[in-house]
């Protein structure tokens, strides 16, 4: 699209508007008709440790998103001398599942808990045994069933229960829905009917009778929406919500909103059966569509669904480049304290391809990026860590290249079931803040997964860019077009992006790196019991 042509496009509401709701930034995206951003906005923000749980402020959610808002309508007027005044739709994303619970006067019950908390063991592991179908400690009903445990007084008051997307969207349509995608992080949905799986539901209903609770699960939970779905539109109150000024008008189209593993799926066209990819940021996950069921439960695989409803095998690692991150920020110091000027990013560049020129097993070097908790190695809480012996190889680039190892070291271990279970993968395709430094990211991650791994040219676009795509597929999909359909034909026809191919020798190195990362488990552990 040419200047004037976008500039008529957002007067007119031909544009869609996409918003996520990352761990660390919100980020608002603006698409055309040809689907590709023609503006953005976003705001730096990060969850605070209180009261030993993972949580953001209500105040910090609406500021944030007020400001991202603010910041992309800032960008139109400058780059198109426009005002927004309204959109053809709007999608929001949010930060996977967690718990949001609220009384019937839509008062918040209890903090936020975010997906990063490691505080539902008990639950989880007592939900896996009743269901045989593996809980994750971060799914919502986990959060909902471990504060049943905990007999915490807020629970008889629960009138409604969702996510931080779904929050967000009620809020701002009046509907308590939500996407398919993730509905399936909230309990588990029966893919044949596109819903929640009933017998489940039944058997935590049963778990609640001697509880004595004045409601039923099916009373508290979202409705479940499929990719494409109408999901209300922008009601007066929220349209001031979103934009204070007064300049949005009511009345837009909302698709369901989503969380950031199936707008991540969308955004890499990975939504196809034995496609797949990894995001990878504060956290890691990897997400394969399954050609068929696999053999067994797995404690270390989630079952989700894409946005359209397909069956998802999932590994979630808790820690990815969060303590890497922090190492950066150091060295950032250092050159400051030098009284060199080296911006962030070059920083990282430099920093990044420095691993590339480490030994493939990264010296005998060892690191454990546990900020927090992590669910694959059974860790309860996390102490980040820098191992070595005297006889390690200590370089500036085995360093890095340990540090981006250990990114990837509880993923692999989840990954292994993959490999167990002959799950065909024809491509995986990463995104995320992990991949920006070109190469680099994608030769860790080849190594890790043994496939090659693509990266687009659009990847860095994201989630924001991911459920903007979702409210468009909403507003112009053709009668019965499937999601996969819509995407390879109308969105990524012709996308440029590199593919890189696994290097035998990294594959090798990576293999002897986490020998050393398993048997070392056990200082983390100690480190854990012995620094409170």
């Amino acid at each position: 699209m040419n200047q004037n042509d976008t500039q008529k496009a957002i007067e007119s509401g031909k544009t869609v508007l996409g918003i996520e709701f990352g761990s660390t930034r919100i980020k608002a995206v603006l698409i055309g008709g040809d689907h590709a951003p023609i503006a953005s906005g976003s705001h730096e923000w990060e969850n605070r440790y209180e009261n030993g749980v993972w949580t953001y402020s209500l105040e910090d959610v609406w500021a944030g998103l007020q400001e991202s808002y603010r910041n992309l309508a800032k960008e139109v007027a400058a780059k198109y001398g426009v005002s927004l005044k309204t959109f053809g739709a709007i999608g929001f994303s949010g930060m996977m599942h967690g718990y949001m619970a609220f009384d019937k006067d839509g008062n918040l019950l209890a903090p936020f808990r975010t997906w990063r908390n490691t505080i539902t063991g008990q639950a989880a592991k007592k939900l896996t045994k009743l269901f045989q179908f593996n809980i994750p400690q971060r799914w919502s009903i986990a959060h909902l069933y471990q504060a049943i445990l905990n007999k915490e007084p807020h629970v008889k008051n629960i009138s409604h229960q969702t996510t931080l997307a779904g929050y967000v969207h009620w809020k701002l349509t009046g509907q308590k829905v939500m996407g398919i995608g993730e509905a399936s992080g909230m309990f588990p949905i029966n893919s044949k009917t596109n819903d929640y799986d009933k017998g489940m539901m039944k058997l935590f209903n049963e778990q609640l009778k001697a509880k004595k609770l004045p409601w039923k699960l099916q009373d508290i939970l979202p409705k479940v929406l499929m990719a494409g779905d109408a999901a209300g539109t922008l009601t007066e109150e929220g349209a001031k919500l979103l934009d204070p000024t007064g300049q949005l008008g009511a009345g837009i189209p909302l698709c369901p909103p989503e969380g950031d593993a199936g707008t991540g799926m969308v955004a890499t066209n990975s939504v196809a059966v034995r496609t797949g990819n990894v995001s990878a940021g504060t956290s890691v996950f990897a997400m394969i569509v399954l050609e068929k069921p696999l053999s067994k439960l797995y404690t270390e695989i989630d079952m989700v669904t894409t946005p359209s409803g397909k069956p998802v095998a999932m590994v979630h690692s808790n820690n990815c480049t969060s303590d890497l991150n922090a190492w950066v920020d150091l060295f950032q110091e250092f050159t400051k304290a030098l009284g060199v000027d080296v911006s962030e990013s070059k920083l990282f560049e430099m920093l990044y391809k420095q691993g590339l020129a480490g030994d493939a097993d990264a010296g005998g070097l060892l690191a454990y990026n546990y900020v927090s908790g992590e669910h694959l190695t059974h860790l309860e809480e996390g102490r980040p860590l820098f191992v070595r012996t005297p006889e390690s190889k200590f370089t500036l680039a085995n360093f890095m290249r340990a540090h981006l190892f250990s990114s990837l070291g509880a993923l692999k271990i989840g990954l292994g079931i993959f490999e167990k279970e002959k799950v065909k993968i024809d491509q995986v395709l990463g995104h995320g803040g992990f991949f920006k430094t070109k190469e680099v990211g994608q030769r860790m991650m080849a190594a890790a997964m043994n496939v090659p791994v693509s990266v687009m040219e659009t990847a860095g676009e994201g989630g924001a860019w991911g459920i903007a795509l979702l409210a468009a597929y909403m507003l112009q999909k053709s009668n019965g077009e499937p999601l996969e359909t819509y995407l390879s034909n109308k969105v990524f026809a012709g996308e440029k992006g590199s593919t890189i191919a696994p290097d035998q020798k990294d594959v090798e190195g990576f293999a002897i790196f986490m020998e050393r990362y398993k048997k070392g488990l056990v200082i983390e552990r100690a480190a854990v019991d012995g620094l409170k």
